[in-house]
């Protein structure tokens, strides 16, 4: 399999991963579906791309879901076929929990969480159709574990991981693949929009996050995931061997977890 021809629908495009899986997959052939809220933005990524005039621009913010049913059906009729979904949108925190005011919490979930599932829930009758296609969702290694300031972000991915999952073994014999990512730290601006505890943004990057892995190489490792047919992907540095020390040594990780660098 490869992407030649194949139309693919990015949330998230007009930055950070989803800007390098643009770049990669419009390299490999694809036709691509650019989401995200800023338009001049997916102009700029689109203007960068291989053959331009084959890409979509649909401007969407997964704040506002009601309306993605209807949005899916206007795309499919633009475009006729959609083979994959790549939900890389989403949003980060850095704030403790005694301090954060619910609203970022309800914002969290409502990006991570419900955006998530209503444009996959919206595409999923035409991947049952085809019987075939699949869906792309970038979560995070703390949708495996948790870290101090991320309590809403961890819970928002804990919860993408968990119905990611009961998509797949529910829809194992549908002919649709499910590939869920677990990127580590990749150095993208991602920080630079994660959520205080009132809401406003950080505007700063992590020193973790700034000698992260390239984008460019998280996104070639994503496709490898899917096209390797690999229900999860583990992307990052030393920092994946926490899942593992997670769940094989659960009371030394609890120390670590309290002492790790998470900004």
């Amino acid at each position: 399999m490869n992407f030649k021809n194949q139309t693919v629908w990015v949330t998230g495009a007009s930055s950070g991963i989803g800007e390098a899986l643009a770049y990669e997959l419009a390299e490999q052939g694809a036709k691509l579906i650019l989401s995200a809220r800023r338009e001049d933005e997916l102009e700029r990524v689109r203007n960068a791309c291989k053959q331009k005039d084959k890409h979509l621009l649909v401007p969407l913010d997964l704040m506002s879901n009601e309306s993605f049913p209807e949005l899916v059906k206007e795309v499919i009729f633009k475009v006729d076929s959609i083979n994959l979904l790549i939900n890389n949108a989403g949003l980060s925190q850095r704030a403790a929990i005694k301090d954060s005011s619910m609203q970022v919490h309800r914002t969290l979930m409502e990006v991570n969480y419900f955006g998530t599932v209503a444009i996959t829930q919206a595409l999923l009758p035409h991947f049952l159709e085809k019987r075939s296609g699949g869906v792309v969702t970038v979560s995070s290694l703390v949708g495996k574990f948790t870290t101090p300031l991320r309590s809403a972000y961890s819970a928002s991915k804990h919860a993408i991981t968990a119905y990611m999952d009961s998509l797949r073994a529910e829809l194992h014999s549908s002919g649709v693949q499910f590939t869920t990512v677990y990127p580590g730290f990749i150095k993208t601006n991602l920080t630079y929009k994660a959520l205080l505890a009132d809401g406003s943004e950080q505007n700063k990057m992590d020193d973790a996050q700034e000698n992260g892995m390239e984008p460019q190489i998280c996104a070639q490792k994503i496709i490898n995931a899917y096209l390797a047919g690999k229900d999860e992907a583990y992307i990052g540095g030393r920092e994946t061997n926490a899942v593992l020390i997670k769940r094989f040594f659960p009371k030394l990780f609890a120390r670590m977890i309290r002492k790790a660098k998470v900004t």
